[in-house]
């Protein structure tokens, strides 16, 4: 059953004091050495996170890595970070310390930045490590202010992501889902709303992140509200990727659009039709799962057979329906398809003017939930990295060595074993009218 955030609070803490004497005892033996092999980087990065800073929603859980921080003892945190957590190369992915000038726009503009290595194994290829991240905020400006306010608002935030960013090292960044504009798509409203729709190839966000793009050689992943100018005006949900020479490298349409609770997106849009591209770019080859097609564990799939080593999951998605499923579904499709993959949700409670109902049996309100961000990064061998927080904009960036992707490959041969011609057949059967299912009854059964 659903849970509320503060019951979801105390019940997290409730448990975790719980276990405190069994995570104890699992620890006593490992935790000293292992505390001892932490780099100083990764202390230096650890010591730097572990206050946990204001926010605007202070009735709303941090985090459970500030739940960690603050319940379990030092020397058994790292024990209890394999269990939670995973292992790559033998250690949980520790973070390291981030450029003292991306720290120093990150404080300035009030949001978190954080840095976690996977490292792979010695390899006779050369390594091919890369920094990509991923972006998570809250809205700028009230949901009634003018569309114009509104956007501005937003680029501004955007803006100090990508110079942080930059300043980090960072190769590749994908922004949240539709990240220029409230997610008011629970109102079913057409205006204002529409009026954020743009055109992916020409439009006034692609223009701005192109310069951006070109000036600190990153590849930009934005996903937006796309108005297709040839073809009608249609809307899509989008993810427009510009290369690091400012130029569109081209652009993927959401696969899979909700139909629950206030998630009404298709009054405004339905399915793309741009299959599964993979995008080959200077830093690797990329592609975007938006948001709801993290249920599908088919559309992952379609990505990992076209090749891709780093997927992005930008979404909007609330604590109330989706919570206990977001540190699973990345994780998952990062292990069954070998790729990385950095899921990114926004944060805050978003107020829209008029009051809405979505066929629930819910009475009318005005807000969609608490969006929760906990942004993270996971790799292709189990292992993740720590989230952002719950109340807080920030950026979580990985530095990896993308030989890993075909290191798991060669290590669990998920390739060679899958039985693709028999997953097709049952497919191609299952999409026929006269399709039967393959039930063996038993036949005591009256």
């Amino acid at each position: 059953s659903t849970v509320s955030p503060p019951r979801f609070v105390s019940s997290l803490a409730k448990t975790m004091l719980q276990s405190r004497k069994l995570l104890q005892q699992v620890a006593r033996r490992g935790h000293r050495m292992a505390a001892a092999a932490l780099s100083s980087d990764a202390k230096a990065a650890a010591s730097s996170a572990a206050a946990a800073p204001a926010s605007d929603w202070p009735s709303e859980f941090h985090s459970v890595e500030n739940s960690i921080r603050t319940h379990i003892p030092e020397p058994e945190q790292n024990s209890v970070k394999q269990i939670l957590y995973g292992l790559n190369q033998g250690k949980v992915v520790e973070p390291i310390a981030v450029p003292a000038e991306a720290k120093k726009l990150a404080d300035k503009g009030n949001f978190d930045i954080a840095i976690h290595k996977f490292g792979a194994a010695d390899d006779v290829r050369k390594p091919r490590v890369v920094r990509f991240g991923v972006t998570q905020n809250k809205i700028y400006a009230p949901t009634d202010a003018p569309i114009e306010e509104q956007y501005q608002a937003l680029e501004d935030r955007h803006e100090e992501f990508v110079e942080a960013a930059a300043a980090a090292g960072t190769n590749v960044l994908c922004f949240q889902e539709a990240w220029t504009m409230p997610f008011a798509f629970c109102t079913r409203e057409k205006l204002p709303w529409t009026s954020f729709a743009e055109c992916a190839e020409t439009g006034r966000s692609t223009q701005f992140l192109s310069k951006l793009a070109a000036k600190h050689n990153m590849v930009i992943v934005s996903p937006i509200l796309e108005r297709d100018l040839a073809h009608g005006g249609t809307i899509w949900n989008t993810a427009v990727v510009i290369g690091n020479k400012g130029n569109v490298i081209g652009k993927h349409r959401k696969n899979h659009i909700p139909r629950v609770g206030d998630f009404n997106e298709s009054t405004y849009y339905m399915e793309g039709d741009t299959g599964w591209p993979v995008f080959d770019t200077a830093f690797g080859k990329i592609a975007i799962n938006i948001c709801y097609g993290r249920h599908h564990p088919l559309n992952w799939m379609g990505f990992g057979l076209n090749g891709a080593e780093i997927v992005f999951n930008p979404s909007a998605t609330v604590g109330a329906l989706s919570e206990p499923m977001w540190s699973i579904e990345a994780r998952c499709a990062a292990i069954a398809n070998n790729y990385f993959v950095a899921g990114n949700n926004r944060v805050g409670t978003e107020t829209f003017p008029h009051e809405f109902t979505s066929g629930n049996k819910q009475p009318a309100h005005k807000d969609f939930g608490h969006f929760y961000g906990s942004s993270y990064i996971a790799g292709p061998d189990s292992s993740r990295c720590e989230g952002l927080s719950r109340v807080r904009d920030g950026i979580v960036i990985a530095e990896a060595d993308l030989n890993l992707c075909q290191q798991v490959k060669d290590t669990w041969v998920f390739q060679m074993t899958a039985r693709y011609k028999d997953y097709a057949k049952l497919l191609t059967d299952y999409c026929k009218p006269d399709f039967k299912p393959q039930v063996v009854k038993d036949p005591t059964l009256q």
